[in-house]
């Protein structure tokens, strides 16, 4: 991160990339000396509320980052920003969307946490748009005219209030990752208790990691009948960029056993602070993230660490567990809504466990057309995942087994959801 100081001080000439984080309640003006080189403007965790009415001089601006801020409105003069690509005003009170404010060229657009009510029909206009985050808003419908947006391949609408999932988003070619629980038209199931640990059972140890929805840590759970080193997650409760944790948390335990899925061994109860938590088997050592999450320039595809290489073994055995992992979710009527390899976890083996249930939600599987479109939905991302694995392995173009999920790959992401397979028939095709 840099200083104010330093770029009053000419120290910053030429960056192509600037962070300020100093409480600023102003736009610093000097942040236009680099308006010939500055691409990257990230002025999160600020005091903020509006951008200068001259903010389009900064003509080679791709990515603006204002989170944690003080704005009411999206800022109108984001239009006057040609190659704009990236907007994010995740965490401030924006109430309101205009027309003005949507850049045509923009292809991620972050409005997690705030209050809008209404988006304008002219986002359909953005045509680039791949990625459209905004759970965490009172939207109580989305306009139609995002069906325009032919490209939009993830999007995230929990935790709003909108009374139902628009029909004509369940026909939209490249959405492959859609999040919508906590919603008014939701339904939560009536889940299987599950057995209660009581937190004063637990010895716990040093934090294993960290998402947007809770702290997993080591800890030892000694009973009556256990002792034994576990997994914990603390879920934080405030909605993320995929949804409300609680929906998480009961999608998890609704889930069932899985040779795929970390098991659950119970839900805490008597919380000091009062916050809910899941206790799971402790993932072995042996086990790696399969893939990293998406970078600003692939935005919905994951990244892979430079170098990595996949047997014919490992990518079978990958994708035979995803795929039955994903026909038992989906049986049980809930979407994970997040697919991915980032979410994945493998062994040299090739054993794979699968997890992060964050844009998860349950469906109504009686409505057999919703049921039927967005399970097609989520074997799109299955067929995201398969292209992936395909690309780490250097038999994919030799090995027969290879090339038959090659085919499948291929009818997984049609662009005519109707024509995809269904996860069971996905268990059946594959060896």
């Amino acid at each position: 991160m840099q200083t104010l100081e330093q770029l009053k001080n000419g120290e910053l000439k030429g960056a192509v990339s600037l962070k300020l984080a100093e409480g600023l309640s102003h736009f610093p003006q000097a942040i236009f000396e680099l308006a010939d080189t500055l691409e990257m403007l990230d002025l999160s965790d600020n005091a903020l509320s509006e951008l200068p009415a001259d903010f389009g001089r900064l003509k080679k601006l791709k990515i603006l980052f204002c989170s944690e801020n003080l704005f009411t409105a999206l800022p109108e003069v984001l239009a006057d920003c040609p190659i704009l690509d990236i907007v994010g005003f995740k965490s401030n009170r924006i109430e309101t969307v205009s027309a003005k404010a949507l850049n045509p060229n923009i292809r991620w657009l972050i409005l997690t946490n705030n209050r809008v009510t209404t988006l304008p029909a002219q986002i359909g206009n953005c045509t680039r748009m791949q990625k459209l985050m905004l759970a965490g808003n009172r939207l109580k419908e989305l306009p139609a005219e995002l069906q325009n947006c032919r490209n939009l391949s993830l999007l995230r609408i929990s935790a709003n209030q909108l009374s139902e999932l628009p029909r004509w988003l369940l026909s939209m070619p490249k959405l492959s990752w859609l999040a919508f629980s906590g919603n008014l038209f939701n339904i939560k199931p009536q889940i299987a208790t599950m057995n209660s640990i009581d937190h004063l059972e637990l010895e716990w140890g040093h934090q294993l990691g960290e998402g947007a929805s809770g702290i997993i840590s080591k800890a030892r759970w000694r009973s009556n009948d256990e002792d034994k080193e576990v997994a914990v997650k603390i879920f934080k409760g405030a909605v993320t960029s995929d949804g409300l944790p609680e929906d998480e948390m009961l999608c998890y335990i609704a889930s069932g056993n899985h040779y795929g899925l970390v098991k659950l061994l119970g839900k805490i109860s008597a919380h000091p602070e009062g916050k809910q938590g899941l206790v799971m088997e402790l993932i072995p050592e042996r086990f790696f993230n399969l893939g990293n999450p998406p970078s600003f320039a692939s935005c919905t595809r994951d990244v892979f660490n430079e170098g990595m290489i996949l047997s014919a073994q490992q990518v079978i055995k990958i994708a035979s567990t995803i795929t039955s992992l994903a026909a038992q979710l989906h049986s049980h009527g809930v979407m994970h809504g997040d697919l991915y390899a980032h979410n994945t976890l493998i062994d040299e083996e090739g054993n794979t466990l699968f997890g992060d249930f964050g844009a998860s939600g349950f469906y109504d599987r009686s409505d057999i057309e919703l049921a039927d479109a967005l399970e097609r939905i989520e074997v799109s991302a299955y067929g995201h995942l398969l292209d992936d694995l395909l690309s780490l392995c250097k038999e994919a173009d030799t090995d027969q087994t290879l090339l038959k999920l090659a085919t499948l790959r291929d009818r997984c992401v049609a662009p005519l959801v109707s024509n995809r397979p269904r996860f069971q028939d996905l268990v059946a095709a594959q060896v």
